[in-house]
């Protein structure tokens, strides 16, 4: 689950930006406020043979959200939602059917799980998680177990929380762990860990792991839920939550190994030791006190979720998909009830009856990204439309002809690449919302099957680690002046390429054998 939001996080430090950088983002926005509605313009008075008026209309107000989009002149969902309204106004279609798509109930999946992933962080339930796996005996004081157990942390927490809060809330954590041991190898001085090679690790494990972590489960990042709500629109395939994780769960563990092993090698630590680190996460850890109320009824309400959510799976191993219970409690307990289901516990669970004082507050739950609501419902509304009205089938067609792919597992490839290229330059979400209904459109006009190609353009929207705009966890590590620019790129550069290629190797081998190829 991913905030799409730019302000600062709370928990987290101010995002530090160069005066170069600066003046880029000033342009890139102003540019992009005029540019977005005037190629909306010439789209529409473009001449497009083979299209209806309703597809040409539609074609032009998408061109104008996806400059948005890349540009952000104004805040992203705002361009959601103003495809949508532009879409009631030029008549592409009524306004029930323009909105129906923000009803969806993967939309009420995301409000459930946000709702929970607040109230772990309300009540600090993340943060002792953390602690606790840190102060693992095995962990010690080797860096690269200090290393590998913090991108861990930050990889398993992504799979039920945003990966920004998954990184503002172990920033501060990597950051004290770097400047302890920094001053305990200076011999009780102080020493300057912007310096060093393993804090430039720490702060890039804390992002990248957090990305990658959300593809671990259907919940752990918008475009997982974009894609899976895509998938079953377009081509009535329905992806169950364990199932999902049949795949992706694999994946993501072999993806982190990849991304330890790159980490490490780039970054090689100063020293194979770190003393003193052991102490220093006893008294983070000790501080926390024990177990509050609110983290016992946070933690179980969590739990009762994620059982409700993979009982389906285990259901249809054992019993088959089409056997009558499967089937039943997927009808009356479908995911996104099983999320508000875990959600409304929070506000029955007392942390102090006397005083009447639950889990969770409405006025602490009103706090959860709703812009990320707002930017999956405006973009399952446009590629609603964009198959309705034959937009999707023209584009699909045309970049079969452009590109030559005609295999399932060339367009997969190609899918994936596309993704990440895309998800470098804007949103995570965004880029979901505007690459897989055309990859949807592109398999089926090549007569393939769409699923595999459309699940690799998802996943590679999880992929952008090069610059410090391609996604909040970036910026915020960017910010702490412990990564510079090139070591990112570099990074980055390198995880994307090994990534893309892991992910379409692992889609080739395992979504056969979950009967999704």
């Amino acid at each position: 689950m991913e905030n799409e939001g730019n302000d600062k996080l709370g928990g987290g430090p101010p995002t530090q930006i160069t005066s170069l950088e600066g003046k880029i983002e000033f342009w890139r926005q102003r540019i992009s406020l005029f540019l977005g509605p005037l190629l909306a313009l010439v789209l529409a008075l473009l001449p497009m043979p083979g299209l209806e008026g309703r597809a040409h209309l539609l074609a032009a107000i998408i061109g104008w959200v996806v400059v948005w989009w890349i540009g952000e002149p104004v805040p992203i969902p705002v361009s959601a939602l103003l495809g949508a309204v532009l879409c009631i106004i030029a008549g592409v279609a009524d306004a029930k059917t323009v909105l129906a798509p923000f009803a969806e109930p993967t939309i009420f999946l995301f409000l459930g799980s946000f709702i929970l992933a607040r109230a772990m962080s309300v009540h600090a339930l993340d943060r002792r998680v953390a602690y606790g796996i840190l102060s693992l005996r095995w962990v010690g004081e080797r860096s690269w177990r200090i290393l590998f157990a913090f991108g861990a942390i930050a990889a398993l927490l992504s799979m039920w929380i945003s990966n920004t809060a998954a990184t503002a809330m172990l920033f501060p954590i990597g950051m004290g762990i770097v400047s302890a041991m920094a001053d305990m190898e200076a011999g009780g001085g102080r020493s300057n860990p912007k310096q060093r090679r393993f804090a430039t690790a720490m702060m890039l494990m804390a992002a990248y792991a957090s990305s990658t972590g959300g593809i671990g489960t259907p919940v752990g990042t918008p475009p997982n839920l974009i894609g899976m709500a895509m998938i079953e629109k377009f081509t009535g395939v329905r992806i169950q939550f364990f199932q999902w994780m049949l795949f992706a769960v694999p994946m993501l563990l072999l993806m982190y190994g990849v991304l330890f092993a790159l980490l490490y090698l780039l970054h090689r630590p100063e020293s194979r030791g770190l003393k003193g680190g052991r102490e220093f996460i006893r008294l983070q850890k000790a501080g926390l006190g024990p177990w509050t109320r609110g983290q016992k009824n946070a933690m179980a309400a969590f739990l009762v979720t994620v059982v409700l959510w993979v009982i389906p799976g285990f259901l249809a191993v054992f019993l088959g998909g089409a056997d009558r219970l499967t089937l039943g409690y997927g009808r009356r307990l479908p995911e996104a009830a099983a999320a508000l289901l875990g959600a409304i516990l929070l506000f029955i669970l007392p942390v102090n009856w006397k005083k009447r004082e639950f889990t969770i507050s409405w006025r602490q739950a009103l706090e959860i990204d709703w812009g990320t609501l707002l930017l999956f419902g405006g973009g399952l509304s446009l590629g609603g439309l964009m198959f309705q009205t034959g937009l999707a089938d023209h584009v699909g067609r045309g970049l079969l002809a452009l590109s030559g792919a005609g295999s399932l597992w060339g367009i997969t490839l190609a899918a994936v690449f596309i993704a990440i290229i895309a998800s470098e330059t804007t949103s995570n979400t965004a880029a979901a919302n505007m690459v897989t209904p055309v990859i949807i459109s592109l398999a089926l006009a090549a007569g393939v099957n769409p699923v595999p190609p459309a699940l690799g353009a998802v996943l590679g929207c999880s992929w952008g680690f090069m610059l410090p705009v391609s996604t909040p966890p970036n910026a915020i590590v960017y910010g702490s002046g412990y990564v510079p620019i090139g070591r990112m790129i570099r990074a980055g550069l390198l995880f994307d390429l090994a990534g893309g290629i892991t992910i379409w190797a692992v889609l080739r081998l395992l979504l056969p054998l979950v009967g999704l190829a």
